[in-house]
């Protein structure tokens, strides 16, 4: 019998292909800097090199601390090259949180960008496995411990040492990203080169990726590997324009200046577009694809009355990022645009590359399809994570049953969409009747003076707990918290408004634009006992 040879997955196969099939085109736009493809992959080369120079091998955790500069996306392919594992750390965590994780995932070198390294002077000497610190300076911040500079790291390497970019084993991990940590310790969430692989293809397909593709970086890369995006434009041979931090008015002029095509953005960034002064119609067209919340129908109307085409997709940390999205389907781009926003609001249905996704019961049976039973979405399939780092417990918790459980609380519609109600925790059962803070606050946005809200269980002598909102008005509207309470009443069941509201500055968010429920409902709860349904 003829002996049949295949290829292991991975994404490092992504660069080389690229490199040889685009070598002069534009891969990296940051500032006045561009870099080709070929460039690129010369730069992973020399990165993996110097790092095999300073005692990295195989197996190895790399962490980086950086936000969205070109050293970050050259990692995602430098630290795999090597055979070793990329730790990706959010840049808005305390020192504490850090050294957590840096300890946890034994990390043996940190390279972090000076402005983020600063404010680690009290845990730099404390560090139980890593060996060295690598300083990347691109605002002349200074660094108030023993760093290596980023120069003094690349000086050991060459970008003509040679790499092969194929793996022996497509299910070696190839990055761990921990999780927000919001009910405890935060995990590592193991990511495979195959499943990496195979969700960069989905995010290819799903967000209709194109060698013309001009994606900017709104989305943190440290965030699930920026949704597998890192790997996915370069796969396709787009070109990535970095953004330092998250601006509203310059991301209006970059999409101008660079033609963006593509960006990806939780629903909070897209709220601070579209009411900037800058906000004007695309005139080429803008492809936005959209998570971490549900979009309200009021945020997805405002961004196409603009000229964007909204894709939403919904996943967790533990599924790659994107583990669904809202397929459009036909006949649906006729409907109003009040109509078509409201369909696009859904979760929708599993990527293409994974296996279907559920809707079940406390017994893993399946819900009714029918827009009304309540249950848990459960996912499996090439883009489920590999478990949990030294964490075999949480890991087999995760999986009861055959399928990674996410904790979201959703209904299955007779079309096979699912479409959120909640986190099982924000769930409010009031009086024995359950109360979805998701169509509260759906209904809350609508109203033309509010710009963003979350809505959360507070205690309640009768009812056990009651829905209360905290509402962000756009600048220079003005609106009673009566007035918006009057607005749900007239819109939804009269016992789902919120029976108080406040009218708040800001709501509390992670890095990637998530609001921090917890923030707000520990608050109310304390002193208080409440039951996490």
């Amino acid at each position: 019998m003829t002996q049949v040879y295949r290829s292991e997955l991975t994404p490092l196969a992504f660069l080389e292909r690229s490199a040889m099939a685009y070598p002069t085109k534009t891969a990296i736009v940051h500032g006045e800097d561009r870099f080709t493809y070929a460039e690129m992959a010369g730069q992973a080369r020399h990165t993996a090199s110097a790092m095999r120079a300073s005692g990295v091998g195989e197996g190895d955790r790399v962490a980086y601390l950086c936000p969205n500069i070109p050293e970050m996306l050259v990692a995602h392919f430098a630290v795999p090259l090597l055979g070793a594992v990329l730790v990706a750390i959010n840049t808005r965590l305390s020192p504490e949180e850090i050294r957590y994780i840096l300890d946890h995932s034994g990390s043996k070198l940190l390279i972090g960008d000076s402005e983020l390294l600063r404010p680690l002077d009290s845990i730099a000497g404390a560090l139980e496995t890593v060996e060295e610190i690598v300083a990347i300076d691109e605002t002349g911040t200074s660094v108030p411990y023993t760093v290596t500079s980023w120069e003094q790291f690349r000086s050991r390497g060459s970008d003509e040492e040679s790499f092969d970019w194929t793996v022996d084993d497509e299910e070696r991990t190839i990055a761990i990203n921990y999780t927000s940590g919001t009910t405890g310790r935060p995990k590592g969430v193991m990511y495979t080169h195959r499943g990496a692989y195979l969700n960069s293809l989905g995010e290819i397909i799903h967000s209709r990726h194109s060698p013309d593709s001009v994606y900017l970086w709104t989305l943190p890369m440290f965030h699930c590997n920026g949704w597998c995006t890192t790997w996915a434009v370069t796969a396709i041979g787009g070109t990535h324009v970095c953004l330092r931090k998250v601006d509203p008015g310059k991301i209006w002029s970059l999409i101008e200046e660079m033609g963006v095509t593509h960006l990806n953005a939780a629903p909070t960034v897209l709220i601070s577009l579209v009411n900037h002064p800058d906000a004007q119609e695309f005139k080429d067209g803008l492809i936005v694809t959209t998570a971490g919340a549900p979009p309200s129908p009021t945020i997805i109307e405002a961004l196409e009355r603009l000229g964007a085409r909204l894709i939403h997709v919904y996943g967790l940390t533990e599924t790659y990022g994107p583990h669904t999205v809202c397929e459009l389907q036909p006949g649906v781009e006729e409907l109003d645009v009040g109509e078509r926003a409201r369909f696009l609001a859904r979760q929708g249905v599993s990527f293409i590359i994974a296996d279907p996704t559920r809707v079940v019961d406390d017994q893993m049976g399946d819900v009714s399809r029918d827009a009304t039973e309540m249950g848990e979405v459960v996912m499996r399939g090439n883009n489920v994570m590999k478990g949990y780092f030294a964490n075999p417990k949480a890991t087999e918790e995760a999986f009861t049953g055959g399928y990674f459980h996410s904790g979201d609380v959703a209904v299955w519609h007779p079309d096979n969409y699912i479409d959120l109600r909640d986190r099982s925790k924000d769930i409010i059962i009031s009086g024995g009747e359950n109360i979805s803070t998701i169509e509260v606050e759906r209904t809350i946005v609508s109203h033309p003076a509010v710009l963003e809200c979350a809505v959360v269980a507070v205690p309640h002598e009768k009812w056990g707990e009651r829905p209360k909102a905290f509402v962000v008005l756009k600048e220079g509207a003005g609106a009673s918290p009566e007035e918006i309470i009057d607005h749900v009443k007239s819109n939804l069941a009269r016992y789902k408004a919120p029976d108080e509201l406040d009218i708040v500055d800001e709501l509390p968010k992670t890095s990637t634009g998530k609001v921090q429920k917890y923030v707000l409902r520990e608050k109310e709860w304390n002193g208080h006992e409440r039951r996490i349904h």
